[in-house]
Parts: structure tokens; sequence; C-alpha cells
């Protein structure tokens, strides 16, 4: 009843508004259904894991490699309640030169980059997400404080365990370009993010020798890959990219090659590290890794475009499905309320995706804004009709000309709009 509830209701996705969209405001057992998040027993990781499978079995074939896209959020939030909140800096408002604090949660959210059929287009699937505090949020605690690269390391572990015997890969921003977390995930996922220029890249180290001592750990040093950058005998190889910085078959020009990141007190990471250029001058160079030595270069930087799309979807249930806008104050209820709403990104993509099985989902266009293929909002429009014409079906006579709407479900659609912000 919550889903549907929160599905329907618009503004603000709270426990009231979803109960009065119901029709249950006058429920005097209103207060079992807040205890959903902040008391009853139940895993959302066993239902993240549930929603990844039912998201592979949708959308990928049995050998596709599984991408997924690691990202975190701020989600703005005041209120001395809110342990876990802290002040970060907003990366929507923020730019090179000018700095901006925000204060709230931050949560690091793993979607499935896969292509949906009926949108024709990448999308980014949210399935699992976890709240990663600020080190205010262990001043009293006992344990040491947890860093957004150790939560990431927990997570995809996490998803390694749930797909055994599948090819993943992860793509994630330049934030999570550590030699720890390539050392502890990459060897059981495809690590794909960006590498500095100025990465300190050595050659493997040669076959071990009989004696004494210890084998060595790296080879000889290899240049930078800006020194690559400026070196005329370099083969540049040209590809076509789509949606390389907004732009459709961009043309780039790409090299790549083997070697081992390190750093001293770490164990060296072995990579393929990938150079990409635009001959028109008009983007700066950049670098990419992988910790799949066998990767191509062309799949690495398909893969790493994909991770856009993460964006898009932070937008998306911001302005769709009321993110920051509950009002939840209990640590377990935050911890449950705002993966929820990600989550259900996905579980209205599901159910829009059944429904284009069956029928051609009506897209919302105007003189001044013609569209020919459907968004998340027909997607949603699409589900919320669904879910009224199954409240009204019960008692309405089909008919061609007409429909009987019931007075309390008619009464719950005028108090809706009347009402609506």
């Amino acid at each position: 009843m919550l889903l549907a509830g929160v599905l329907l209701t618009p503004g603000r996705r709270t426990i009231a508004a979803a109960l009065r969209i119901l029709g249950r405001e006058r429920d005097p057992k209103f207060c079992t259904f807040h205890r959903i998040l902040n008391r009853a027993a139940w895993s959302s990781r066993a239902a993240a894991s549930r929603l990844l499978l039912l998201l592979i079995a949708s959308f990928l074939p049995a050998a596709a490699p599984v991408v997924v896209g690691l990202d975190d959020t701020i989600e703005r939030r005041w209120g001395p309640k809110i342990s876990a909140r802290g002040i970060y800096r907003d990366p929507v408002r923020s730019s090179k030169g000018h700095f901006v604090k925000a204060s709230g949660l931050r949560w690091l959210s793993a979607m499935l980059l896969v292509p949906v059929p009926w949108a024709d287009r990448i999308m980014a699937l949210p399935f699992l997400t976890v709240l990663a505090p600020s080190k205010r949020f262990y001043a009293a605690k006992l344990r040491a404080p947890k860093t957004l690269v150790d939560w990431a390391r927990q997570a995809v572990l996490q998803i390694h365990r749930w797909l055994p015997g599948r090819y993943i890969v992860l793509v994630a921003d330049s934030a999570f370009a550590a030699i720890e977390f390539l050392a502890a995930v990459g060897k059981h996922v495809c690590v794909v993010t960006r590498l500095r220029l100025d990465a300190n890249l050595f050659a493997f180290p040669p076959p071990k020798h009989k004696g004494r001592g210890r084998p060595a750990l790296k080879g000889k040093r290899l240049r930078k890959l800006s020194a690559v950058l400026k070196d005329p005998k370099v083969r540049w190889q040209r590809c076509h990219i789509s949606l390389w910085y907004g732009r459709k078959n961009r043309i780039v020009e790409i090299t790549s090659g083997i070697a081992l990141w390190y750093r001293a007190g770490i164990a060296p990471v072995p990579i393929r590290w990938l150079l990409v250029r635009d001959p028109k001058g008009e983007l700066d160079p950049q670098g990419f890794l992988a910790t799949d030595l066998d990767a191509r270069p062309q799949d690495i930087l398909a893969w790493f475009v994909r991770r856009w799309q993460v964006e898009v979807t932070f937008e998306e249930v911001r302005a769709h499905l009321g993110v920051e806008t509950q009002r939840q104050w209990a640590d377990k209820a935050i911890l449950r309320s705002t993966p929820a709403l990600l989550g259900l990104f996905s579980i209205v993509t599901l159910f829009a995706h059944e429904l284009a099985q069956s029928q051609k989902l009506k897209i919302r266009t105007a003189a001044w804004y013609p569209k020919a293929i459907p968004t998340f909002s027909d997607a949603i429009a699409a589900v919320r009709r669904e879910i009224w014409a199954h409240h009204i079906s019960f008692i309405s006579r089909p008919r061609r000309d007409r429909i009987e709407i019931p007075l309390h479900i008619w009464q719950r659609m005028q108090n809706t709009l009347a009402y609506a912000a």
C-alpha cells in the first residue's frame, strides 16, 4: 500500500501524504505504517539483492557484462536529531572557482547501467544505496571512522557475492581512483575510473632470479601519461564514441598500454591505462584505467561514458520521486527511506518495461516541446494511470464514452489536485 501511495503522491514523500492519497487519513492505525520504516524487522540489503537480480533478468542477456555505476550524492537535510548529518561540498552548486557547502546526508549508490528498450538509451537503475556518515558521526563512538572508499569497498564485495560467476564492471569517478580500493576489489571486478596524467607507472618486474633476497615488486619507471601526450612517435587510434560531453558520435583518438600503478608502502596494482585526446583540441586530454588487463580500450571508454547517466538518475529522483522531501528523524527510518526512494526509480522502470511490452507508452508533448521517445516522467505517469485504472475498474462498468468513478476515489483525486503544491 505504501508503494502505491508513494507512487501516486505528488510533492513530499511522507507516510502521511501516502496515506492521504490512499484515502486512509482517518485510519486509527496510522502508526503501523510509520513503524514499517522505523521499527519493523526487514533487511534492506536482502531487498537490494532481489532488486538487482530482477533488473539483470529483465534487461541483460546471460553472457553480457554487468556494468555498475558507483557514485555518491548529498541529500540536503537539516535538524539536530539527524546524527549522521555532516557538512560537505555541494557538487551541483560548486565549481572550480566557487566552493559551496551543504548540510545533509551523504549516500553512496550503486546503479545498474543497462540499455532500456522503451527509453532507447542507457539508464542508471539504483539497487543498493548505503549511508556514508561524516567523521562527526563517529566522534562519540568507539569504532574508527569509515571513509567513502571503505564503504565503496564493502558495497563492491557485496555485489560480487550476489553475482558469482558474472563478469562485473564497476565504473566510478576519480574519487574512487585509490590504489587501496583497486587492490581490494580489482581481483573480483573490473574497475574503470579516471587516472591522473602524473601517476607513477612502472613496468612489470622481471622473472624471479635464483638466490637470496626479496623478489622485486616493480620494474623500471615508465613515462608519465603527460609525457606520452607530447611524444610524436606514439600511435593513436581513432574511434567514434556516443554522447561524449553532450555530443553524439564524437571522434576521439586513443592509445593504451599496461603497467603497474605503485605508491610507496602499498602493493602495486596492475592496470591497463587509456589515454584519450580530442583531435580538434576542444577538450583536454584525459586518462583512464581498468584493472582488467585484457579489456579492450574501446570497451573501457564506452563503459566510462555510461557513468554520466548516474547524475541523470540523481536529478530524476529529486524531481519525480521526492528525494529530500521525506521527514523521518529516527536513525533506522533515515537509513531506509532514501534507499527505498532510489530503489523506487528502478521499480517504476520495471513496471513501465512490463507495460511497454503490451502497449505503447504515452508521451507527453506540446507545441513548444516535441518529444519522440518516452522519458522517466512518461514512465511514472503510465504506472500511475495503471494504478488508478486498477482502483476504478473494480466498480465501474466499461463504456466507450465514459467511465463511472466511485465517489470516494473521486474525492481522493480532488483532494490531491486541490492541495498540490
